[in-house]
């Protein structure tokens, strides 16, 4: 932990493969002086996410991963990971999966945030799947991360109400604006926990 302000805050490693808009939210929701946690380190899976900018932008160090060798970048994470003191792991449209190993030893300290009302629709085409079994609600779920993909334990869940004219993009994009809400919520709420 860092005192930031004279605020004890939590160092956070995020995780992204993409666009990076819940990490940009998390980086701007850290520079609010009630947020319990600072982002120190931004792991991509690939250079060509467009998140990376972010890590400029806002001066957070980077680095790049190719996830293809477990123990060679589990052992490359965990000697960043302890320089920069990290507490805690924020996926974010992270694309990869973790070894059981790596989660093993983070137990209880990687979330991840899932476009859907888990335990319904895990993987992928969260949207289209829900509006083609005709759910009245989707949302996005905040959750723990444990071996089995989207099954830990559920921190919080935010409802979205499906409409007849919604389209997997529009969808989609109502439930971006929950997941922004959601995620540093849910962040401040397990530092609270501990």
């Amino acid at each position: 932990m860092i005192k930031l302000n004279g605020i004890k805050k939590v160092n956070v490693a995020v995780f992204i493969s993409g666009r990076g808009s819940n990490l940009e939210n998390l980086i701007k929701c850290s520079k609010n002086k009630k947020s319990k946690f600072k982002i120190s380190l931004i792991i991509s899976s690939s250079s060509k996410a467009s998140g990376l900018k972010f890590a400029k932008k806002f001066n957070i160090k980077r680095k790049v991963i190719n996830f293809n060798n477990n123990t060679l970048i589990e052992k490359n994470l965990l000697m960043a990971f302890k320089k920069k003191h990290i507490n805690i792991i924020c996926l974010a449209g992270f694309m990869k999966i973790l070894s059981k190993n790596f989660i093993k030893r983070f137990d209880g300290k990687i979330l991840n945030i899932h476009p859907s009302l888990l335990p319904k629709y895990k993987g992928l085409n969260t949207h289209f799947r829900a509006i083609q079994n005709k759910e009245s609600y989707s949302g996005c779920t905040v959750h723990y991360v444990n071996s089995k993909l989207d099954s830990g334990k559920i921190i919080l869940q935010k409802r979205v109400k499906i409409f007849k004219k919604d389209t997997a993009k529009s969808l989609a994009a109502r439930v971006l604006i929950q997941e922004h809400a959601l995620y540093p919520k849910a962040l401040n709420k397990i530092i609270n926990d501990h």
